[in-house]
């Protein structure tokens, strides 16, 4: 027999995953930390005025803990719409910029990283009318400076425009990019809620599987056990003045049936083999059980075996015998008037097939409510690939046919 209770362990080890954006946040803090850098070296190559340079460099700097304090949570937040950090991180950062440009046009080398910041901080209509800003900033800067038109600023006007081509296109890659991150993100989220979904349903079939297996061994074992038990027991009580003697043998086979039955629950809770089947063929258990209804209910109860008896594996030979329990207790439950009960066991080169006929008062498909010992039984048949025919109509008895296969020599059959 097979525990149901295995898909506990896809339950285990469902994390939730980083956001998508945060992976590549380490890369943008170098790049960010290289373009400080490399502007700094300018500024510091410069030919301008120690003070101008002192302020760009000033400015520049300030913009690194700026960028650290609302910078990193802006441009995580980009695609959400413009929030009070992201709008207060550019505009600082756009100021920051300025100051710098203003101090040393050396400074204008940050656009490499400003440039990305606006555009991951601010929605695309906003970021791009500022990065267009703060790429012309150098040709205000000369112009402010009082740098003529056809020299200086003609200088600088050809790099500010190109820049803000490119800072166009990097925007709405940036924005593209951005987007299915999320999109990517918002999906391993998914497949991850669905995983853990997944493992609750394998966990919850699993349980149930369980309790429908234990029920069936309670209802083949204890169950039955305790009916024929008392059906003796009653037996006992009205022949205990008249026959004494026949009184005793109820008593003694009660005691027999009792101690059966403890020994199928402890060993079902152990999941080992059945007492009937540990020491016996499923022949002998079958005349066992032929011999049991004699003894309770006083009809003829006949055992045949066609073909040549062989050793079956133990999955198929608990199949069979659970089935005969079941077949011999709706026999002494719902044929009582019956007399002779025939079982036979058909022995085929690639099948088994289990006969159990009596000559009891049948009943009709309508009154067939297919009850749990029945749907039991077919369940257990199913699993080994195994067929549960019923055939009665009244006055007529009934006639219930397990077949089962047989797998090839060194093959076993799936357990239950």
């Amino acid at each position: 027999m097979s525990t149901a209770n295995r898909p506990d362990e896809t339950a285990v080890g469902l994390d939730s995953p980083p956001e998508a954006g945060d992976r590549w946040f380490g890369l943008w803090d170098a790049f960010f930390a290289v373009s400080y850098a490399i502007t700094t070296m300018l500024l510091f190559t410069s030919a301008g005025e120690q003070v101008h340079r002192a302020v760009a460099m000033a400015a520049l700097t300030l913009s690194v803990p700026w960028y650290a304090a609302l910078g990193r949570t802006a441009m995580r937040r980009q695609g959400e719409g413009d929030s009070v950090p992201s709008i207060v991180f550019s505009i600082g950062l756009f100021l920051l910029f300025t100051v710098a440009v203003f101090g040393d046009l050396a400074a204008s080398f940050a656009l490499f990283a400003v440039v990305p910041m606006l555009m991951m901080s601010l929605a695309i209509s906003r970021a791009i009318p500022v990065v267009m800003l703060a790429n012309l900033m150098p040709a205000i800067v000369v112009w402010l400076h009082g740098g003529t038109l056809d020299s200086e600023i003609m200088a600088v006007l050809p790099t500010s425009l190109l820049g803000i081509a490119l800072s166009v296109m990097l925007g709405l890659w940036i924005t593209r990019v951005t987007r299915q991150s999320r999109e990517r993100a918002g999906l391993i989220e998914e497949l991850h809620r669905n995983r853990e979904r997944v493992a609750r349903l394998s966990r919850e079939a699993g349980v149930s599987a369980e309790r429908e297996r234990l029920a069936r061994e309670i209802h083949d074992t204890l169950a039955q056990g305790l009916t024929s038990i008392i059906s003796l027991i009653q037996a006992a009580e009205s022949d205990f003045t008249a026959e004494p003697e026949r009184a005793r043998s109820h008593l003694g086979l009660a005691g027999r049936v009792a101690w059966e039955s403890l020994a199928e629950a402890r060993e079902f809770v152990a999941e080992l083999t059945p007492p009937a089947l540990r020491e016996s063929s499923l022949v002998q258990a079958a005349r066992r059980q032929a011999e049991g209804l004699t003894a309770q209910t006083g009809m003829r109860a006949d055992v045949t075996v066609e073909g040549p008896e062989r050793e079956l594996p133990m999955a198929l030979s608990v199949v069979l015998l659970r089935s005969l329990q079941e077949a011999i207790s709706n026999i002494r439950k719902h044929a009582s008037g019956a007399r002779t009960a025939e079982i036979r066991l058909l022995y085929a080169p690639d099948t088994v097939r289990l006969l159990v006929r009596d000559d009891g008062p049948g009943f009709t498909a309508a009154e067939d409510q297919q009850g749990f010992g029945l749907r039991g039984m077919q369940a257990r048949a199913q699993e080994i690939s195994g067929v549960v025919t019923v055939d009665s109509c009244p006055g007529k008895g009934t006639t219930i046919k397990i077949t089962v296969p047989v797998p090839a020599n060194g093959e076993e059959a799936d357990a239950f």
